[in-house]
């Protein structure tokens, strides 16, 4: 699986990544940026849209919770329970729209309702048992009190910081209208501290300021807990989200075991079946020509005898690609030290496993290695490189290094992403540290499972 390293991975070069560069440098830093940036903003408005919003969530569950509890008695609480989950159910919806829109969170759709039987009752059943409308509701219940704490914090310190900020322009306000000289810090029957001279409406303002530069972060912080419930509450549930990996997975699996297919049909119709089809023409010339012209036909077969080497060579390189007999045999630390062999740089073998892993878990972590260091002989411009293997608690790693011009990247659909997609297909993980010019450091992360009796 070919990777392309250096320009191929689309690396920012040239004079207008240095202007980039230099145009990121100029920028201002984030601490005096945050409280005009338009992200401190949205959070801001989710902040205060949060409170209002809340009571009615609020409202709404407890009252049609409270009523279908109620009414359980008879027949008439059941549905109304129903309604009233549902309808946190939308609630779900509207509030991941707004975290969506103003926090930037994506939050994926729950699991939809599976409707056993037809019907409303059947509508009712599902919905009582859906596990989706049991935390909207409890979201509705819980983003109460939050709302209430982080509406509270956020209007104190927003609106203390611009006040205090500002205070320069409007402290002859005080004297003016209100019949006292500034702000007052202090005062009690004999006397009174207020914020009047100069140095001290400096002070003032600068204090201001910090508050003013430290309430965006406030506010993000708060608002992370709206996104963990959202995320939480709101979306997939991590069983949901599991299935649905499994179901990628199994396509990626499916759709790899069918390229695989493919080529090995592939190479045996154009390399070896070609061949034993030559040869076999071959063979039955020399035959009719054996009685004529013996020499002819010793020629024929010595040719014949040629092409049978050939295509049992290309025989024994396709059951190697499919799974090599040393694996099998004696492990991973011979089949990729024979791996290494054949890569046009020196690499370095070193494989610390006490026991073998599972097969399959074995052919993985071996046509991984047998890739990377592929690329490592066709684009790294590399002089040596390095493989190492050990085991981590439950988790098999794999790393291969090389001292090659770099610039490898996971993100640019190369054929690094498509071994990572197989890699994820098992529960597996592919790290790609490779910068502009060099090293490059692949590490990958099998699950372990330990090997049974072959």
């Amino acid at each position: 699986m070919a990777t392309e390293y250096g320009q191929g991975y689309g690396l920012p070069t040239g004079p207008g990544h240095a202007r980039g560069v230099g145009g990121r440098r100029r920028r201002m830093p984030a601490a005096l940026r945050a409280p005009v940036e338009g992200r401190a903003w949205r959070e801001l408005a989710y902040v205060l849209l949060s409170l209002p919003i809340s009571i009615l969530l609020f409202t709404y569950a407890v009252t049609m919770v409270s009523l279908g509890a109620g009414l359980l008695v008879t027949f008439l609480g059941v549905p109304v329970l129903a309604a009233a989950l549902a309808g946190c159910r939308g609630i779900g919806s509207v509030e991941r729209a707004r975290a969506r829109g103003l926090l930037g969170l994506d939050v994926g759709e729950p699991q939809p309702l599976r409707l056993k039987r037809q019907g409303f009752m059947g509508w009712i059943g599902a919905v009582l048992k859906s596990g989706t409308s049991w935390r909207a509701l409890l979201y509705s219940v819980l983003q109460l009190p939050w709302a209430v704490l982080s509406f509270t914090v956020t209007v104190t310190v927003w609106t203390l910081g611009w006040s205090l900020v500002t205070y320069p322009l409007w402290f002859w306000v005080l004297p003016m209208y209100a019949g006292q000289d500034g702000i007052q810090l202090y005062g009690d029957e004999q006397h009174s501290i207020y914020l009047d001279n100069p140095f001290e409406i400096a002070v003032t303002a600068g204090v201001g300021l910090l508050f003013t530069l430290a309430t965006p972060w406030i506010v993000r912080a708060l608002t992370m807990v709206d996104r963990l419930m959202v995320h939480g509450l709101l979306g997939p549930s991590r069983l949901a989200t599991r299935v649905v990996e499994l179901e990628s997975d199994r396509g990626v699996v499916v759709d790899t075991a069918a390229a695989d297919l493919r080529r090995i049909e592939r190479d045996l119709h154009d390399g070896a079946q070609a061949r034993l089809v030559s040869l076999a023409m071959d063979l039955g010339l020399a035959k009719e020509k054996l009685r004529e012209d013996p020499q002819a036909a010793a020629r024929m077969v010595d040719e014949a005898h040629g092409e049978v080497k050939t295509a049992l060579q290309e025989l024994r390189d396709l059951a190697r690609g499919i799974h090599p007999a040393v694996l099998t045999d004696r492990g991973l630390d011979a089949a990729l030290s024979s791996v290494a062999s054949r890569c046009t740089v020196p690499v370095q073998v070193e494989v610390d496993l006490s026991e073998r892993p599972a097969p399959a878990i074995e052919g993985i972590a071996y046509f991984t290695v047998s890739e990377l260091l592929q690329n490592v002989s066709k684009h790294s411009r590399a002089t040596w490189a390095a493989v190492e293997v050990w085991r981590s608690e439950d988790r098999l790693m794999l790393q291969v290094v090389d001292n090659g011009v770099g610039g490898a990247d996971l993100s640019r659909g190369s054929g690094l992403s498509g071994l990572a997609e197989r890699l994820d297909a098992v529960d597996g993980i592919l790290v790609v540290d490779s910068p502009a010019g060099g090293p490059t450091r692949v590490t990958a992360e099998l699950p372990w499972r330990a090997e049974r009796a072959r």
